[in-house]
């Protein structure tokens, strides 16, 4: 390292987020960047650990020890290689992944660790800039096709690798656009579209072919697939989210969080959407269920569209503001998350069961909830205990964001006949080989609802294990 000790006398400097004040008004962007010196200054923090937990910690396996020196050095193009070398996407990871590998650098033990997911993102932007980021076509074609069945990132993973290899690759993706969640479920203000379409054309300069709007299964049969294609694999998300069935589901207002997230991203990208269909925040008293990601992103969206009042509750307990003894380091710790949407104005609450959906003339008015205990079990999982404690939140509009369960089922996965684990995900072995001849499946679709790290990781691995089928075949 040029400054093994410049963790000593160099603090943690964040780039932070845009003024308050003016992010809740717009879908750009809110975190702010570091200029360059200040960025290599934040690089130089990196200890060059005798074991770098950090790789540990990464489903990648970045190197980032090796890119942090690089970058401080300021040999920029070097340290984008390293990067890009384990990381399909650093313009993703570095802008929306929960950076695990932060969260176990050895000055978290100090609670200031390494900037590794702001100087991952500087790496790649600095890169685009610099023009080192182009298209690099295969030399050599095999002459095999594949089709990846799902534009997500562990999709848009494994169509790189596979294409990378000389393989000729078909992405199918369902809907209008390609991204997956990265597109319509992760709203604007964190992840620009501009850098997703940024990679997808370098990705088909580089040879892969894109069609969209095709629901295979039903669009495109599956025998027919399987006529067209050498190896197949299933990259279609985990896409069935958990729903709340209690009495008055059905009363307009209550909606799951991707409707909203997916009606907002398109309404940004010039998509007009029908009146008596949009569903929107504005003026209206906004709950959210579910204390997540998702649910952090609803926040978010509901206070730019213009809800008075958004009230976001969670059934678990609030967790541990700063440290967890539960979760100690190197593991990811279990603390209390507070995101940029929640700081924009957002009440939260914790330990709070949903009864009922309370409403008049079949429209939402409110939401019954109670306050509910979990009693700890020796050797097991908690139990739920009811108080009997109930009150009525005011609501005009509710966002269920209680996660997803396992990927649609019906057409594809149905009509393949893929072996189903007990999650009701595909079940795939070490190699990510369903129990259909030559199909595959990788992502949220085989694992369950998870990382965009985790994803990718995932698309890579299927990636090289169809290879290898490939050119054993």
């Amino acid at each position: 390292m040029g400054n093994p000790k410049a963790f000593l006398t160099i603090g943690r400097k964040e780039a932070g987020y845009r003024p308050l004040h003016d992010r809740i008004y717009d879908y750009t962007e809110v975190e702010q960047t570091l200029n360059l010196e200040d960025r290599k200054l934040q690089a130089s923090r990196c200890m060059d650990c005798g074991v770098p937990f950090c790789h540990w910690a990464c489903p990648l396996g970045n190197r980032q020890g090796e890119w942090q020196d690089l970058l401080y050095r300021g040999r920029w193009e070097e340290a984008y290689h390293s990067l890009s070398a384990t990381d399909d996407f650093p313009e993703f990871t570095g802008r929306v992944c929960p950076a695990l590998c932060e969260k176990s650098c050895v000055l978290t033990l100090h609670e200031a660790p390494v900037t590794i997911r702001q100087n991952e993102a500087a790496i790649i932007e600095q890169a685009f800039a610099e023009g080192y980021v182009v298209a690099r076509p295969p030399k050599q074609r095999t002459g095999k096709r594949v089709a990846v069945v799902g534009s997500g990132p562990s999709g848009l993973a494994c169509a790189n690798q596979l294409n990378r290899r000389g393989h000729q690759v078909t992405l199918f993706e369902q809907h209008e656009t390609l991204g997956g969640l990265l597109r319509l479920g992760i709203p604007d203000f964190k992840l620009s579209k501009k850098i997703i379409d940024r990679r997808l054309n370098l990705m088909a300069e580089e040879g892969i072919e894109f069609k969209t709007s095709v629901k295979v299964g039903k669009d495109l049969k599956t025998k027919e697939l399987l006529r067209q294609f050498d190896a197949v694999c299933i990259t279609i998300g985990s896409g069935v989210p958990r729903d709340l069935p209690v009495d008055g589901r059905d009363l307009k207002g209550v909606h799951f969080a991707l409707e909203l997230l997916q009606q907002q991203n398109r309404v940004n990208a010039g998509v007009e959407i029908p009146a008596e269909e949009r569903i929107c925040a504005t003026g209206k008293r906004v709950v959210v269920i579910g204390g997540g990601d998702t649910g952090s992103d609803c926040v978010g969206t509901s206070i730019r569209q213009g809800a008075v009042q958004v009230t976001q509750i969670e059934i678990m307990p609030k967790p541990p503001v700063g440290h967890n003894p539960a979760t100690p380091w190197p593991m990811y710790p279990q603390i209390l998350k507070t995101s940029s949407s929640h700081e924009e104005g957002c009440e939260r609450r914790w330990l709070l069961g949903t009864n009922r959906f309370i409403g008049k003339d079949g429209i939402l008015t409110g939401v019954e909830v109670e306050q509910v205990e979990w009693e700890s079990v020796e050797g097991g999982r908690p139990n739920l205990k009811h108080t009997g404690k109930t009150e009525v939140l005011e609501a005009d509009l509710v966002l269920l964001a209680m996660g997803f369960v396992h990927p649609e089922q019906e057409g594809l996965v149905a009509d393949l006949k893929v072996t189903l684990d007990g999650r009701q995900n595909v079940a795939v072995d070490a190699c990510n080989r369903t129990s259909v001849s030559k199909v595959f499946a990788a992502g949220d679709a085989s694992t369950g609802a998870s990382l965009v790290v985790r994803a990718i990781a995932s698309g890579r691995h299927a990636a090289e294990q169809i290879d290898r089928f490939l050119k054993e075949a």
